[in-house]
């Protein structure tokens, strides 16, 4: 068996002929500039590889249900196993998945309930259960041993009608021919032998006598009488639909069910199977919201009848350790995990097995529990449910080691960063315990503190330790640091990566003289650095004040954000960053700039909002909507090149406009875009249970425009001839021209030359995307009032992108704007002229300020987090 992965001639997007061997069972790491090719060679190539090899090993009836790939541009790849790839995009955002669903621990926390769960009435509360035969024999023998019997009756009693209309006439009759010879009509023992008369309008209850049995001679225990009884209880169930009722000679009453019903109220449970428990199914859910939690789709209105819990009132009732579903899918996963732990019977040996492969961290956790837990389960109880618990225990133990403590059950798929759903997915394979598998990841690091990282390498090297191949597109200095080996793929981006600049053990390369010149080794090794900045622009009066801050687990805090300054606002995973930031005072300022009325009704105040005149949210999402959008027309630069093709001689002389040269407009409203593939330059052909092929369009040749439109030249050169050039190419091409020259240098400066102007938004990576809006910005006339606001600008970035990141944030500043920036990245907080710091855990641990000031003042504050890793940077 081969032990190392090998690919010859790799030619994806960029990539130019890549040869490299990766040695299996092994943690890779991918380095390089952002577009450099590491996602080309890592998801279009390998992956795409692997995946596609397996899919065709199915049937042709199994492929056509699978999501398919085309076979990547690569002469041959040997040794590949079966592929997983765990990325940043593939999460859901579905209103109804939440984390639960997506890790399955919901799916056991349906079944634990469906078994072991204790319903209780849901108008009275109190605990109901159903009961066998046997059981009720056995209660009422109980019962009636306590009783004066003599000459008195037990009756047995069948509720047929419970408060209906009607005359039931043929219902009696019925009874009547079946042998009984007396009901309980209203309350009032009446004889099957005389003519009943119902009004049809009103309301009636109708229980059926069964039989009358002498309490005295009940009371003896003969086997005869005993079964006299039982057989009374049988008929009276099949009667009364699984529900009796039994009299006693004192008058008094009790309700016995097959079921689950309430002896006091008579309210009778449903089944209780894991349906019951499911927001997805019509048996489960809230019938008012049909188990969103909320009036609409889109609305953040409550449901009114289940208050967000999502399900019907049964399914809320019934409990573990007084606990419903909700109040467990509401806690944190690390007292989730707490919660769970304490359900395992103390004197049991199943609680050291339980935990034997986790960690000794949680080892410690089990054994400081209180070993006289209320919350115990009976060994019985515990009997049933202990396999469906392990899966439980495992799954959330996973959640805990990749960093996400912090997160609920019940947090929604949509609100999750691109790093926790990478990082629940990668928890989920963990606890799939598969062995020879080829995972490649995309910066799982996204999202976390430094302080966070040593968990979830330790976690990668366990999921390599079982047998896995790894490889994970990476910056992230520590990591790359802990990988076995490293390859850098580059030396620039776009058309100036696509090569393998160094390859080999990481240990190896760290320590080498750097003789191929990696950009990437350079800053690894120290030789280059992002510089502190001179000077800090100190905290200034004009502020914007948030009072009272509560959304979420935010503790009712107060901050200022100085203005015309470069703000990060820092903290470990969901200390509350993205809470302060995007939900309060985005939310806020978004509705007081459009003069609406909406309150947002987690904050008291927001004061300063007047020194604000625009806000720009500048995130890494895509560029555009249809695959037509490219760079070129985002900055609207693409606007005033049209023109300047409908100002030429041959334009003018047809009467064509600037539209004609538009692959948006139609031929009939004078667009000149091919009409075969519609300006996108390809076509997409179906292939049902194949992949879908995306050819290049055979009439215009991938130009884009019919061949009247490519006539027309500017400068020597067609419409398409501009499209295909580089920013680096245009800037020097339209130098005459600043409406356009000026885009360019800008995208320039931000270090996007290698782009063309007219490639497709789906092809450019999320740094790459934040970039261009960044660009956009800055080629603008703006007031020097603007609020930029980033969330993790660094996502996906290379140290010297990060740099040139910093130089824009920096130019922003200097034109008298602010920008606000929620960061991990060390290089860019150190580069910050104030900190807010948040912590000083995350969920319900965190909340609070825990320092602010500049990162020299953070630094020495004790109990920050960030300020000690902070700290080492700034002495470096």
């Amino acid at each position: 068996m081969e032990d190392k992965i090998k690919i010859k001639g790799a030619r994806e997007h960029n990539l130019k002929d890549v040869h490299l061997e990766i040695p299996k069972h092994k943690l890779t790491v991918f380095t390089g500039l952002s577009g450099s090719g590491k996602s080309s060679l890592a998801f279009d190539t390998i992956f795409a590889e692997g995946q596609r090899r397996y899919v065709e090993s199915l049937s042709a009836y199994a492929r056509q249900f699978l999501g398919q790939m085309a076979k990547p541009d690569v002469d041959e790849i040997t040794g590949l196993s079966p592929a997983i790839s765990i990325d940043q995009k593939a999460h859901s955002a579905n209103p109804r998945s939440i984390v639960a669903t997506i890790t399955e621990i919901y799916d056991y926390l349906r079944v634990l309930y469906a078994r072991i769960g204790q319903p209780h009435c849901v108008t009275c509360d109190k605990p109901i259960s159903k009961l066998s035969t046997d059981e009720m024999i056995a209660l009422i023998m109980k019962k009636n041993g306590k009783e004066k019997r003599d000459g008195k009756l037990i009756t047995i009693l069948a509720p047929v009608i419970r408060g209906r209309k009607g005359e039931y006439l043929q219902l009696l009759n019925d009874l009547y021919t079946a042998g009984f010879i007396k009901v309980r009509l209203d309350g009032e023992l009446v004889s099957l032998k005389e003519q009943v008369r119902l009004s049809r309008f009103k309301k009636h209850t109708i229980e059926l006598v069964v039989d009358q049995i002498s309490a005295k001679v009940l009371a003896k225990g003969l086997d005869a009488d005993r079964q006299r009884l039982a057989e009374a209880l049988e008929t009276a169930l099949q009667y009364g639909q699984d529900t009796i009722i039994v009299q006693y000679p004192d008058k008094s009453e009790a309700l016995f069910s097959a079921k689950f019903a309430c002896p006091d109220d008579g309210f009778s449970f449903p089944e209780i199977e894991p349906r019951l428990f499911s927001f997805n199914s019509p048996y489960g859910y809230c019938e008012y919201c049909t188990g969103l939690g909320t009036e609409e789709l889109f609305s953040e209105e409550i449901c009114p009848e289940c208050r967000g819990a999502r399900l019907r009132k049964e399914g809320l009732a019934v409990r573990i350790a007084g606990k419903s579903i909700v109040d467990v899918t509401s806690l944190s996963i690390e007292e989730a995990l707490k919660y769970f732990m304490d359900l395992i019977p103390s004197t049991t040996s199943s609680r050291t097995s339980q935990l034997s492969s986790r960690t000794s961290e949680l080892s410690s956790r089990a054994k400081s529990r209180d070993p006289s837990s209320k919350h115990a389960l009976s060994e019985t109880e515990y009997e049933i449910a202990k396999n469906v618990l392990r899966e439980i225990v495992d799954r959330t133990s996973f959640m805990l080691d990749v960093g996400l403590h912090y997160l609920t059950l019940n947090r929604k798929a949509g609100t999750l960063s691109g790093g926790e759903a990478q990082r629940i997915r990668l928890a989920s394979q963990i606890g799939s315990k598969l062995t020879g598998t080829l995972y490649v990841l995309d910066e799982p690091t996204i999202g976390l503190h430094q302080r966070d990282n040593e968990r979830l390498i330790k976690t990668l090297q366990e999921l390599r330790d079982l047998g896995n191949t790894i490889i994970v597109v990476e910056h992230d200095e520590e990591t790359i640091h802990a990988s076995d080996f490293m390859a850098d793929i580059g030396p620039g981006a776009g058309k100036h990566g696509g090569e393998v600049v160094i390859a080999g053990e990481t240990k190896k390369l760290l320590k080498s003289a750097n003789k191929e010149k990696s950009l990437t080794l350079d800053y690894l090794q120290g030789k280059k650095s992002i510089p502190i900045p001179e000077r800090r622009r100190y905290k200034n009066l004009d502020v914007i004040k948030v009072i009272g801050a509560h959304a979420n687990n935010l503790k009712n805090i107060d901050v200022e954000i100085p203005l015309r300054r470069l703000v990060c606002v820092t903290g470990v995973s969901g200390s509350g960053k993205s809470t302060l930031v995007n939900h309060t005072l985005h939310k806020t300022l978004l509705n007081r700039l459009r003069h609406l009325n909406k309150k947002v009704g987690d904050v008291k105040a927001v004061l300063g909002t007047e020194y604000i005149d625009k806000i720009a949210r500048v995130s890494q999402s895509a560029i555009g909507r249809t695959p037509r959008s490219n760079p070129v027309t985002y900055t609207g630069a693409f606007t005033h090149i049209r023109e300047l093709f409908a100002l030429t001689a041959d334009s003018r002389m047809r009467g064509w406009k600037p539209g004609r040269f538009s692959f948006n407009v139609k031929r009939e409203r004078g667009g000149g875009r091919c009409p075969n593939c519609e300006g996108n330059g390809f076509l997409a052909i179906e292939m049902h249970f194949l992949p879908t092929v995306y050819v290049t369009c055979d009439v215009c040749h991938g130009k884009r425009f019919d061949h009247e439109t490519l006539a027309v030249k500017y400068n020597k050169k067609s419409i398409a001839d501009v499209l295909e050039m580089t920013i680096e190419e245009a800037a020097v091409f339209f130098k005459d021209v600043p409406a356009v020259a000026d885009k360019m240098k800008v995208l320039n400066e931000v270090g996007l030359g290698y782009l063309t102007l007219g490639q497709s938004a789906r092809t450019l990576s999320g740094g790459e995307a934040q970039r261009v809006k960044l660009a956009t910005h800055l080629s603008k006339r703006d007031t020097r009032k603007t609020l930029f606001i980033l969330d993790e600008p660094t996502v996906g970035l290379h140290y010297e992108d990060v740099r040139k990141l910093i130089d824009v944030l920096q130019k922003l500043v200097d034109r008298g704007n602010t920008v606000l920036v929620i960061e991990h990245n060390l290089e860019v907080i150190k580069c910050a002229d104030w900190i807010i710091d948040l912590g000083p855990e995350g969920g319900d641990k965190g909340g609070e300020v825990i320092a602010t000031g500049t990162p020299e003042e953070v630094s020495k504050k004790a109990g920050s987090y960030t300020g000690k890793y902070l700290k080492k940077v700034l002495k470096d």
